[in-house]
């Protein structure tokens, strides 16, 4: 069948009932699904369908599953052609998706400044802000920091889970995956290096030895700079968009998620959500290679 519909759910928490629900809610828009296929087993699941378009599918699926759940863990549901699945090309964004934290946030706090810094991160994030601009206004905020709070800051941060088997699995079978972060260099080497990103990009702080300068390498790495990089990066590799894979949550990961042949909002900002072709609400980043087609057994460990 032409397109497919990949169900996720935490360990141990899908089951055929899932699926059958969510058969009849693509039966129920005139579409004809066909016969599942375990990935992970009560984890994850390909359902096989044709005759209606993939945002009707996804939306009918994660309705009808949430009308159906009386309780305990949503799960996530992500409608694409079935060809071409596997991509080539990973763009990540860092904060908030492949780590826990917003990291800016975090060394905002060794400045007694996290609560002011964090607001102005909403809003930049939720696209109530130029990004650039906010992103001038916090670094300038910071001006003074001794580099020690660098180093504090980093020893916090958590990766989020799956971030570490979406990277290797997917390097492992030959794609590039690449970190394209509006944070700091600072962070996302070492975040590149935890995960086993090929690459990384992001804005360069910059300071005087001892301490923060409150200002940043220019030109701010942004929402479109994100784009740019998915669109060279594909371009050396000689891919097709279709064949890349964007994941992030804010408001400046909106172009690249647009712009790759899958973009995935994961437990985004509304605006993101929204405007997303596919959304991970509830699970965690291995959820991005079972909807690419992989299963269990092909994951490597983080």
């Amino acid at each position: 069948m032409s397109h497919v519909l990949t169900l996720v759910a935490a360990p141990g928490g899908l089951d055929r009932s899932h699926l059958a629900t969510a058969a009849d809610a693509l039966r129920a828009l005139g579409g004809e699904p066909g016969r599942p296929d375990w990935l992970a087993e009560a984890t994850a699941a390909d359902l096989p369908f044709t005759g209606i378009a993939l945002d009707q599918a996804a939306a009918a699926a994660r309705q009808a599953l949430d009308a159906a759940r009386s309780g305990g863990a949503g799960l996530d549901a992500i409608a694409q052609p079935a060809e071409g699945r596997r991509k080539r090309l990973l763009i990540a964004d860092m904060d908030s998706t492949i780590v826990t934290s917003e990291t800016l946030d975090e060394l905002a706090a060794y400045a007694g400044l996290k609560e002011q810094v964090a607001e102005i991160t909403r809003r930049s994030m939720n696209g109530e802000l130029d990004f650039a601009a906010a992103l001038r206004e916090r670094v300038a905020m910071l001006k003074g920091l001794s580099l020690e709070a660098l180093a504090a800051t980093w020893a916090e941060v958590r990766l989020t889970p799956g971030a570490a088997p979406l990277v290797r699995t997917m390097v492992a079978n030959g794609a590039h995956c690449a970190l394209a972060s509006g944070g700091f260099t600072y962070f996302t080497g070492r975040v590149a290096d935890l995960c086993g990103f090929t690459s990384h990009h992001a804005n360069v702080l910059l300071d005087d030895g001892t301490a923060l300068t409150g200002t940043v390498a220019e030109p701010v790495f942004d929402r479109d700079a994100k784009l740019a990089t998915l669109k060279r990066l594909a371009a050396e590799l000689g891919l097709p968009l279709e064949a890349t894979l964007a994941v992030g949550d804010g408001a400046n990961d909106l172009a690249m998620l647009g712009a790759a042949g899958l973009g995935v909002a994961f437990r985004a900002k509304p605006i993101v959500a929204a405007a997303a072709r596919a959304r991970v609400d509830h699970t965690d980043l291995t959820t991005l290679l079972y909807a690419q087609g992989y299963r269990a057994a092909e994951i490597v460990p983080g």
